[in-house]
């Protein structure tokens, strides 16, 4: 039996009107437990990779399966498995963080008991219980990334998708969040992250892959790929293996 807690089969997807796909034949297995990281430059595919994992873009040819159950396009089949952390804020800023997670846990099916001792125990690790009653669109955006965050943690999913979870956020705050993801790992969570914050990425990731022009240049742990190219840093190899060029 398999132990992967993300299993892509020769993937394919293409947007209306383009000329070419984003990705075709792909294959991709994230082993349970891991935190993997998948980086590439602007235009490579990982938001779009990510959007048909959690079965919010249909594609075209392929499968996908996250620990063992298949995704299918807009079907909640397999929604209560993961969790997902958008770039994008994803919650209703006219209201509170309680608010927020009490509707996101209904639509996650939790109990309201359960939604309590939930909501109390994020706001509580995330640094929100002073300002749990507050709308959101008055938070800075380092509180706003938490929120996120905990609406994506809420249910205690095993798999945990983020993309670029800490953007726009002080050091503190990136600090913070990173160190409270590394304990969901600990916990048993398997963490699918990507990001341009390279340096962050070496810290949290113990596993990578470089994504460009919709295929996977390299994976392995992260030192051993630095050894085998020659290079100090996530940096250094990423701009090794993908080039210096500009990228839209």
């Amino acid at each position: 039996m398999s132990n992967a807690a993300v299993s892509v089969k020769q993937l394919a997807f293409q947007y209306p009107g383009q000329t070419k796909p984003v990705f075709s034949g792909l294959d991709l297995e994230i082993a349970s437990g891991l935190r993997f990281g998948l980086f590439g430059p602007n235009g490579a595919g990982k938001t779009t990779l990510m959007n048909c994992m959690t079965g919010l873009l249909a594609f075209s040819e392929g499968s996908i399966a996250l620990l063992g159950q298949p995704v299918l396009p807009h079907h909640k089949s397999v929604n209560h498995l993961f969790g997902f952390v958008p770039q994008d804020f994803s919650f209703y800023h006219e209201l509170s963080p309680v608010e927020n997670l009490a509707f996101f846990g209904a639509w996650y099916g939790m109990h309201k008991k359960a939604i309590k001792q939930r909501t109390t125990e994020l706001l509580e690790v995330l640094g929100l219980s002073d300002v749990a009653h507050k709308p959101v669109e008055k938070f800075s955006g380092g509180m706003k990334r938490r929120v996120n965050l905990a609406i994506g943690v809420m249910h205690k999913p095993a798999l945990l998708f983020l993309d670029e979870p800490t953007v726009g956020v002080d050091v503190q705050t990136r600090h913070a969040i990173i160190s409270y993801l590394k304990e969901l790992n600990q916990q048993g969570t398997t963490l699918m992250y990507t990001s341009h914050q390279l340096q962050e990425a070496e810290d949290l990731c113990n596993m990578i892959a470089l994504f460009d022009e919709g295929r996977i240049i390299v994976q392995g742990e992260l030192p051993q790929l630095l050894a085998a190219n020659n290079e100090t840093a996530l940096e250094g190899l990423f701009i090794k293996l993908t080039g210096r060029a500009y990228r839209d």
